[in-house]
């Protein structure tokens, strides 16, 4: 008896194991702007079909030109009003930069110039 049961277990452990290691292999990795890259007009990219569904662990990828954008990890407050915020937001500005996300809400502008003033930000919303 004990040995049916140690198999079932056994079984069952392994499908857990299976379907985790799936979810971990399928993580997206998505251009932000498609073959645009992150320039203006990117703060409808996330609406825009093919619609997107951002799961945690998926990339985004940030490709522009370092010299003319970043990409700072702002709050609400800093997407609202295009400003750094919090003071300690992490910034970008390799040109070429990949983020994995984290579960929630998460805004993206650019800090240089008028950037973000003229769209370039965008917000993701990412589930588990």
């Amino acid at each position: 008896m004990a040995g049916k049961y140690g198999g079932l277990a056994l079984a069952l452990v392994s499908l857990v194991l299976l379907h985790g290691g799936v979810q971990l292999a399928a993580a997206a990795v998505w251009n932000v702007g498609d073959s645009n890259g992150w320039t203006f007009g990117v703060i409808s990219w996330p609406n825009k079909p093919p619609f997107k569904n951002f799961r945690e662990g998926d990339v985004l990828v940030f490709k522009y030109d370092p010299a003319a954008h970043n990409v700072i990890v702002v709050d609400d407050f800093g997407f609202g009003t295009c400003t750094t915020h919090p003071a300690n937001a992490t910034v970008y500005s390799s040109g070429n930069d990949r983020i994995t996300l984290q579960r929630g809400e998460i805004n993206f502008i650019s800090g240089k110039a008028d950037d973000c003033d003229k769209g370039l930000k965008i917000t993701v919303f990412v589930r588990p």
